[in-house]
C-alpha cells in the first residue's frame, strides 16, 4: 500500500505509535515530516476534505503559537486558519494518515485502521 501517507512528527509519541501500528500491519507509508515539509494550502484543504472536518478542528489550540497569533478569533475563518497552519505547521494536529480519498487523525492511533 504505497499510497498510504502519514503526516508525521517523530518527536510526538502518538505519531510514532501510529507509524508503528501501520508497520505492524505490513504497511510502509510514505512519511511526510510536516514540520520540515509543510503541506501547501491546496494540499491541506484536500486533507481536510478527506478528514471531513473544519480547519478549526485540526488546529492544536494548546500550542503557544495559537495564543500568540490570536487564532481564537479566526475560528470562523477557514481560509485564514488554513493559511496560518501552512505557515506554522506546529499548529496542525498530528499524525494524519491519508489513504486514497480517506484520512484520519491518529488520536488514538487505532483510529487510522478505519481507512486501511
Amino acid at each position: 500500500m504505497s499510497d498510504v501517507v502519514i503526516y508525521h512528527n517523530p518527536r510526538c509519541s502518538k505519531s510514532r505509535q501510529t507509524l508503528s501500528l501501520l508497520r505492524s500491519r505490513g504497511i510502509e507509508p510514505r512519511i511526510v515530516e510536516y514540520l520540515k515539509t509543510p503541506p501547501d494550502e491546496k494540499t491541506l484543504s484536500g486533507i481536510l476534505l478527506k478528514l471531513g472536518i473544519r480547519p478549526a478542528d485540526l488546529v492544536r489550540t494548546k500550542e503557544d503559537e495559537f495564543r500568540e497569533l490570536g487564532l481564537k478569533d479566526k475560528a470562523n475563518d477557514p481560509a485564514a486558519l488554513i493559511r496560518v497552519m501552512t505557515e506554522h505547521p506546529i499548529l496542525i494536529e498530528r499524525p494524519i494518515v491519508v489513504n486514497g480519498d480517506r484520512a484520519r487523525v491518529g488520536r488514538p492511533p487505532e483510529d487510522v485502521l478505519e481507512i486501511l
